[in-house]
């Protein structure tokens, strides 16, 4: 039987959830980023929900621009999500049903303008007694298995590992034979058939060590010190995945959900 590392259960996970969501700024202007709602949640409920399917429960978030939304809306968790009776007089709320997650939410105010390998260093405190943990943004949702990511990493016994996906091409691509004729149509293929990075990592607690003392991002000295120490492994997924950089993203990720055809969805 795997341990309970390798199998993702009592891992933490943390996610990065302090950016402005610049490019998608028309919708956000109000909202931080994982707050956009997919159908009827914020994004970061999604992901969160990925997680807790695999009995990962336990979350860091790394808060930044508007991040008390994130901690209001954790802090009144039930009155979003439940029926209740608020009695005006006597100041009290009766909660008739709830739906209530299994989730420890710990939120942390890594700073506005901080880059995301900062904001991992500042969430150090509540990592410090762990072994390894789930990394990952707060912007993009996937159908990776994380049991088998858990596994990934403490079987290689590297590092850090990253999930690798291959994003479908912006548009159709259509084959024509030099007369004209059609030969092939495909909506969404594959882009160049390269991996990119898929924004799901399992890190182990050495990775700190990887981390400058200057403000930097994760995805650029601490990466390519861990590839240099020859400490990076690549998880291939070549199931779904999406970001949510702009409006666009945003409105398929929504017709998915609205449709039941989410395949995120796996609870």
């Amino acid at each position: 039987m795997p341990g309970q590392d390798e199998k993702g259960d009592g891992m933490k996970v943390v996610i990065l959830c302090g950016g402005q969501g610049t490019r998608i700024r028309d919708v956000s202007e109000t909202l931080p980023k994982p707050m956009l709602p997919i159908g009827q949640f914020p994004i970061l409920w999604h992901i969160m929900k990925l997680y807790s399917h695999y009995g990962i429960n336990d979350f860091v978030v790394c808060c930044g621009y508007r991040g008390y939304v994130i901690k209001e809306y954790f802090a009144n968790y039930l009155l979003h999500n439940s029926d209740v009776t608020i009695d005006l007089c006597t100041r009290s709320i009766d909660v008739h049903s709830h739906k209530a997650e299994p989730w420890k939410v710990t939120l942390i105010d890594t700073g506005e303008a901080t880059l995301t390998g900062e904001r991992l260093k500042r969430v150090f405190p509540y990592l410090k007694d762990e072994k390894s943990f789930f990394f990952t943004y707060g912007d993009g949702l996937c159908d990776v298995n994380l049991t088998k990511l858990a596994k990934f990493h403490h079987n290689h016994g590297k590092n850090a590992s990253v999930t690798v996906v291959r994003p479908p091409g912006r548009f159709g691509s259509v084959s024509i034979e030099p007369c004209g004729k059609v030969n092939s149509f495909e909506e969404k293929p594959l882009g160049d058939g390269g991996y990119i990075n898929g924004g799901f990592f399992v890190l182990s607690k050495e990775v700190f060590n990887f981390l400058p003392k200057e403000n930097a991002s994760w995805e650029s000295t601490p990466i390519l010190n861990l590839v240099d120490k020859k400490q990076l492994m690549a998880f291939k997924h070549n199931g779904f995945w999406s970001a949510m950089d702009t409006l666009r993203e945003k409105n398929y990720l929504d017709e998915l959900w609205n449709s039941n055809r989410a395949p995120w969805k796996q609870w």
